[in-house]
């Protein structure tokens, strides 16, 4: 991995182990935890005090970043019908503060975002954190679980074939199609907060 690079992993059901040899696997030295609730019923190996447990022993270092980074903002200005919109999102004080720390320490330690899905597609780390790195330069590739590295590239050319964008069209430029498909995903996949739907933030 070049320096610079980041990387995104989903710890999905994987124990610690299995995650932990993911990440030496690609020489990762740091982790930054972009779950905006740190805790997994389903996985509680990868609470937050257990996962940061196992990455020291690991000597990798972990961040957590859910508060700047995570799809579940507290930001009532950045819903509409109840539903997070990742374009006001990423022009948030907290998610622009998020992605300038992940670009500065990129410069000196090998990162892996990590959250929980794992599927990237299926991800805000993908959809939303990784579409505002690569807008600053800074290159993605994706874990798998199954230990495959697929580049960001690759990965929006699948996100656009599951949409039926992938083929040349006379009228839309690829950026075109590649922005269509991130915004249906995007409606797949964003956070909806039940309480507030229908209390006017759609107006805001």
């Amino acid at each position: 991995m070049t320096p610079g690079t980041v990387l995104t992993i989903g710890h999905s059901t994987h124990d610690l182990p299995s995650l932990l040899a993911l990440l030496q696997q690609y020489e990762v030295t740091a982790v930054a935890d972009v779950r905006s609730v740190p805790v997994s019923r389903f996985a509680p190996q990868f609470n937050q005090g257990a996962v940061e447990r196992g990455l020291n022993q690991a000597a990798i270092r972990y961040v957590f970043l859910g508060k700047e980074l995570g799809a579940r903002t507290e930001d009532p200005t950045c819903y509409v019908d109840g539903r997070v919109q990742y374009g006001r999102l990423a022009q948030t004080v907290d998610f622009v503060s998020g992605i300038e720390r992940l670009v500065r320490g990129a410069q000196t330690e090998h990162i892996a975002i990590m959250c929980t899905e794992r599927e990237p597609l299926d991800c805000h780390r993908t959809v939303l954190i990784a579409r505002a790195l690569t807008e600053r330069g800074v290159t993605i590739d994706h874990i798998h679980g199954d230990g495959e590295l697929e580049s960001h590239t690759s990965a929006m050319e699948r996100l656009m074939a599951r949409f039926g964008l992938a083929e040349a069209d006379l009228f839309r430029s690829p950026a075109e199609r590649l922005e269509e498909a991130l915004n249906r995903q995007e409606i797949r996949i964003a956070y909806v907060n039940e309480e507030l739907r229908g209390d006017g933030t759609s107006e805001i």
